[in-house]
């Protein structure tokens, strides 16, 4: 199955129609001005751009930044070309006490309390995650607004533990788009229309649109996205960064909004292998609040930086699937000159035959995430803060504020899902069979086989345009459905360009081996160097 295709049944509409670019809805917890910010300005370099972890740990600890100035240097970064200017967009919310919680951090870090790699670095969530703060956990929906949690995601709580700074929340595909088969990825009826940082009228992928779009676009350091399929790594390879889908069980989802308990995870997002290694680190625990969690027991890592090795490709056996995935001449040439420079670094290239399987199990993949989403949202709005108190509630609301909430596209998907029952109904059970262990059936059987350590393929091709009235048009390369189907980790990094847009290239494993995917990832860029930064340019014409 490719991106999306899950969503709908019918075949996406072609391209070559009205393309709408949108500056985003006006939204109260964000500033929109008139003020107008020239690409000329907008790409003088930044003071923290392409900064990481730890160059900031660096100056953090040289005392030429405090953790306050990195704050306010991003808070007016965002300001000037996501909130205003150019308008990327991808920031629904600002923290209002993320200076005073910087403040904290670095007296914290002065009387010597360090608390690790993230102790006073800026980051970004998606707005699918609680916050017991001020800010909203909305999913970028106009139902969920003044939905202020009780408690922290715990996700939150580990990266506040960390000493991390959270200083907003990121757009997202409404619902983490699961709303409508015809929708464009990175809107929402509370955030509006989150904007590729490379070509601005092109589109971020999604759901994850605004954490990708961020970090590109030098918001924030690293974000966290969450993923059911594609959600992380559709994002991070069409904005230029990494993304780790981790195993299902790895990191927890208790407080964030689901769609489904067999596939959703978050994950890192940054724009180095290292960054992403850091970030998953600082998220991963055992959480009582979610069992599946209590499967990583004793196949986590504290520390995911020691895989971090240039030559982690040699003597590896790497998968790619006999057919090609697609016939564009740029995006398969992007993948030979991959291959080629992971054979250089030492890896056996090894022909297979998978996607067809997996393609076929992953029919049912569509009616296991219906039922899901409707268990596991009813039970989330249950006790949450929120105006609507089930997924009927959702679509009452979105039906009595259509012209607010459904100006473009509809919710088909909430209604198909209401109508599914519970997860004791034999079509649900039947098929979670066929979608999530076949998936694995199918894959484990062709790692033992091949004697394989990763999968390998083109992630994504590159973006196609915002278009509010038709919806996204993703064409053949696609490898986000494998892993996420099947709950096995995947990262993708940087591959290179195709019609000036960013393409990834995608590792994926068997379950708990994020450590050997961030080896393998982290020897492909430190050879290959294909991070480029955006250069926001107005429009692919």
């Amino acid at each position: 199955m490719k991106r999306r295709s899950f969503l709908t049944t019918a075949t996406l509409a072609s391209a070559g129609l009205t393309t709408l670019l949108i500056t985003g809805c006006t939204s109260n917890t964000k500033k929109k001005d008139k003020e107008t910010v020239s690409v000329e300005e907008t790409n003088e370099a930044f003071e923290l751009d392409e900064e990481t972890i730890g160059s900031l740990r660096e100056k953090l600890t040289s005392g030429k930044y405090t953790s306050e100035q990195l704050v306010q240097l991003y808070l007016k970064r965002i300001e000037a070309i996501d909130a205003s200017g150019l308008q990327l967009n991808s920031v629904i919310e600002i923290n209002p006490d993320a200076v005073a919680i910087a403040v904290a951090m670095d007296k914290e870090f002065k009387a010597g309390k360090i608390r690790g790699p993230l102790h006073g670095i800026p980051v970004l969530i998606k707005d699918n995650v609680d916050t017991a703060d001020k800010m909203q956990t909305t999913a970028g929906s106009l139902a969920m607004e003044g939905n202020i949690a009780s408690k922290d995601a715990f996700v939150v709580k580990k990266l506040r533990e960390a000493g991390a700074i959270i200083i907003g929340k990121t757009n997202l595909s409404e619902w983490a788009n699961f709303r409508s088969t015809q929708s464009c990825s990175g809107w929402s009826s509370r955030g509006g229309q989150t904007k590729n940082p490379y070509i601005l009228d092109h589109n971020p992928c999604g759901s994850s649109a605004g954490s990708g779009a961020a970090v590109s676009a030098n918001l924030c350091v690293v974000a966290v996205g969450t993923e059911t399929d594609g959600s992380i790594v559709c994002p991070a390879s069409v904005n230029g960064i990494v993304g780790i889908k981790p195993t299902v069980g790895l990191v927890s989802r208790s407080g964030i909004i689901p769609i489904s308990k067999t596939q959703d995870t978050a994950g890192p997002m940054a724009r180095t292998v290292t960054d992403a290694a850091i970030l998953l680190a600082a998220i991963t625990a055992i959480d009582e609040d979610d069992s599946v969690t209590l499967e990583s027991k004793g196949k986590s890592q504290t520390d995911y930086t020691t895989f971090l090795d240039a030559n982690a490709l040699k003597g590896k056996r790497i998968g790619i699937e006999k057919k090609p995935q697609g016939n564009n001449k740029y995006i398969n040439a992007l993948f030979t000159v991959a291959i080629n420079l992971l054979k250089k670094q030492g890896a056996t290239i090894v022909e297979i035959d998978y996607l067809d399987k997996i393609n076929a199990a992953g029919q049912a993949e569509f009616e296991v995430l219906q039922y899901e989403f409707k268990d596991g949202l009813n039970s989330y709005l249950a006790t949450a803060n929120a105006k609507v108190k089930n997924l009927k509630e959702v679509i009452d609301f979105n039906i009595a504020n259509e012209d607010k909430a459904m100006p473009y596209f509809k919710q088909e998907t909430l209604e198909s899902s209401n109508a599914k029952k519970g997860l004791d109904d034999k079509k649900y059970t039947e098929a979670l069979t066929a979608s999530f262990e076949g998936s694995k059936s199918i894959l484990n059987a062709v790692f033992k086989a091949n004697k394989l350590d990763a999968i390998c393929g083109i992630t994504m091709g590159p973006s196609c345009s915002i278009d509010m009235i038709y919806g996204d048009r993703w064409g053949s390369y696609s490898l986000t459905s494998p892993a996420a189907a099947s709950g096995y980790p995947h990262i993708t990094v940087p591959c290179g360009l195709a019609y000036d847009l960013p393409v990834g290239l995608s590792f994926f494993g068997k379950p708990y081996t994020e450590g050997e995917l961030i080896g393998l990832g982290f020897a492909y860029e430190q050879a290959s160097k294909k991070r480029l930064k955006p250069n926001f340019k107005p429009s692919f014409l």
